[in-house]
């Protein structure tokens, strides 16, 4: 059997328009919008023209027009394939990704849906946007937890979060377009999850100090952080994460008082990257008497320059290669070098 002959269930298609099951089955309810066959029982199944008029409906009211006229709209689709109503012709939706050994599939769908400029992405980026976009907080929230749920940090950052708020940014940026309140809604739900994942993961026994890490003075860009400590904490990593523009004076109190076995200091922009706090850090000692340490100090983020000169300093390339190179002062597993992935 296959599913272009049979339909998708409910929850695939909610899934492919990063909507929730919920709402689907509430426009079914409310204006009528539902699959065209039906199985016995209370069974659903989609099948790709009833997909292509939901997907106008999540178009239509994500510009703004009334559900119920959008609903309208979207049924004549399925009515008239050829009408203009601004869509493209019908499309099968894919099964859920399965995760194997070899690494999550990349699932890449194209066409359109958010009207933001994502290009070539996985089906998850491409479902958030559309979310992002209709400001359907819950929807997601679910999206992102699934998508950390499957595929683990990592990948769920680098292939579906920073696309999609990259993504939003640029829209807002280049267009007449007023995106900055999906932005802001898209980024609570992104650092949500990410801050639900940095407190629940394990933590290994370690003689070291935790990982300090904090933005500088003035930096306001929290989310590539959170996202290096929810990483460090899925490898059960200790952290003290400190948040958006600490003073610098804090920052080398936090450093004293904890003594941590490595520092990292968030720069967004080249205006906040301070050199000569970095290397007061860098150089800041702890420990008994003749057995002092100093921190390995991780400058993150693009602010910084590429190629650092500064004693006792790393400029990792991504997440994965700070996640690595911390991870190794506790004797913690690492991953491969060839998969080091964004950080920015």
């Amino acid at each position: 059997m296959t599913e272009a002959g049979l339909g998708v269930t409910t929850g695939a298609v909610a899934r492919f328009l990063g909507v929730s099951p919920t709402t689907v089955r509430s426009w079914e309810q409310r204006y009528g919008i539902g699959p065209a066959a039906r199985e016995g029982g209370r069974h659903r199944r989609w099948m790709p023209a009833d997909v292509a008029m939901l997907e106008e409906m999540c178009r239509l009211t994500a510009s703004g027009i009334p559900p119920a006229e959008a609903a309208r709209a979207a049924s004549a689709l399925r009515r008239d394939p050829g009408s203009d109503v601004g869509v493209e012709p019908p499309v099968s939706v894919p099964k859920a990704p399965v995760v194997t050994s070899a690494g999550p599939p990349r699932n890449r769908l194209g066409g359109p849906g958010s009207g933001l400029p994502l290009g070539d992405v996985r089906q998850e980026c491409r479902g958030l946007a559309r979310a992002a976009v209709r400001l359907d907080g819950p929807a997601m929230e679910d999206l992102l937890q699934q998508t950390m749920d499957a595929h683990g940090l990592v990948t769920a950052w680098e292939e579906v979060m920073a696309p999609t708020l990259h993504a939003v940014g640029r829209k807002w940026e280049s267009t007449d377009d007023r995106y900055v309140e999906v932005e802001h809604l898209l980024s609570w739900h992104v650092s949500t999850v990410l801050r639900r994942a940095a407190v629940a993961g394990p933590r290994i026994s370690a003689t070291a100090g935790p990982v300090v890490l904090a933005c500088l003075p003035g930096e306001q860009h929290t989310l590539p952080l959170e996202a290096l400590t929810a990483g460090l904490a899925e490898r059960g990593l200790p952290t003290r994460m400190f948040g958006a523009a600490v003073p610098a004076e804090a920052l080398r109190a936090a450093v004293s008082r904890s003594g941590p076995a490595a520092v990292v200091l968030w720069s967004q922009s080249r205006s906040t990257a301070d050199h000569a706090l970095a290397r007061q850090v860098a150089s800041t000692a702890f420990g008994l008497k003749g057995a002092r340490t100093t921190p390995l100090v991780l400058l993150a983020g693009p602010g910084w320059p590429v190629r650092q000169t500064i004693a006792g300093t790393r400029r990792p390339r991504g997440l994965r290669e700070a996640l690595d190179a911390i991870s190794v002062l506790y004797g913690a597993p690492t991953g491969h070098p060839a998969d080091a992935g964004r950080l920015t």
